[in-house]
């Protein structure tokens, strides 16, 4: 599953993302989310993050990594993020089939096999709300990670995207400052 998150980690929003998600994906998620993260608890401003650089994803905290800790289903942590990105993707309304078979076509050229594009085309089917995403988070960790990882995916520019986000941290129980910790996060590393 890290490799198709990989995949969709370094596909990003409009082709934005880019490089080092695609080549580390889990790891960047991590570590963006980690980074905002010990940023809010130290009280540091959202405005004072920086890009983040390929050598501090040594420092990742462990639990900050899709794979640490099951989601509240008992499934893989990695099919939540998975499944927040593919709901993020789909909140301006605008995966239509040529997107979804776009997508698809992106995901089997990159190695993805059959399973995993079966099981992608099916999220994408489904009707996935902020609420649906948030359950799977067990910890203020998990959380930070699902809302970075449709953070990447959106345009934070569009309202109805901004709202999506707005709506996944009260789902998720994110403080608004954390949340605006991460979005910053991510808005600065997407921009570097």
């Amino acid at each position: 599953m890290g490799g198709l998150l990989g995949m969709l980690l370094g596909r990003g929003r409009r082709g934005r993302s880019g490089g080092l998600l695609a080549t580390l994906g889990p790891m960047v998620l991590g570590a963006l989310a980690s980074r905002a993260f010990q940023a809010w608890q130290q009280g540091r401003a959202a405005q004072s993050s920086t890009p983040l650089a390929p050598q501090q994803l040594a420092e990742v905290d462990p639990r900050f990594l899709p794979s640490a800790a099951p989601a509240t289903d008992g499934q893989p942590f990695e099919f939540a993020v998975i499944r927040a990105m593919v709901a993020a993707a789909k909140a301006d309304g605008h995966l239509d089939e040529q997107e979804r078979a776009q997508i698809l076509g992106q995901m089997s050229e990159g190695g993805m096999d059959v399973e995993a594009q079966q099981f992608l085309a099916e999220l994408m089917a489904s009707d996935l709300s902020p609420a649906t995403v948030a359950k799977a988070a067990g910890s203020e960790e998990q959380a930070s990670q699902l809302y970075v990882a449709s953070r990447i995916v959106v345009d934070a520019e569009s309202p109805q995207e901004r709202a999506y986000l707005d709506a996944l941290a009260v789902a998720l129980r994110l403080p608004p400052d954390l949340a605006a910790h991460l979005d910053h996060q991510v808005t600065v590393t997407l921009q570097g």
